[in-house]
């Protein structure tokens, strides 16, 4: 009997940190997913300033490089 309720404890255990790592990767899941559209638009970006701005394709390396740098 107590061996039972010893073991029902752990799988009750294992059960809720089974629903935080799940609750836990759904999150993460959505920055991720987040993260691909900021990319997917700032190349956007890039590829307009380079067509209307043909110096910013020069700049655009030097710029990066001192960001980099700084941050």
């Amino acid at each position: 009997m107590k061996e039972e309720r010893i073991l029902q404890e752990k799988i009750n255990m294992l059960e809720k940190e089974v629903q935080i790592l799940t609750s836990e990767i759904e999150r993460l899941n959505k920055l991720i997913s987040k993260y691909e559209e900021i990319v997917f638009e700032l190349k956007g970006i890039k590829i307009f300033l380079g067509r209307v701005y043909p110096e910013f394709k020069n700049q655009l390396p030097a710029i990066l490089r001192k960001i980099q740098f700084k941050g």
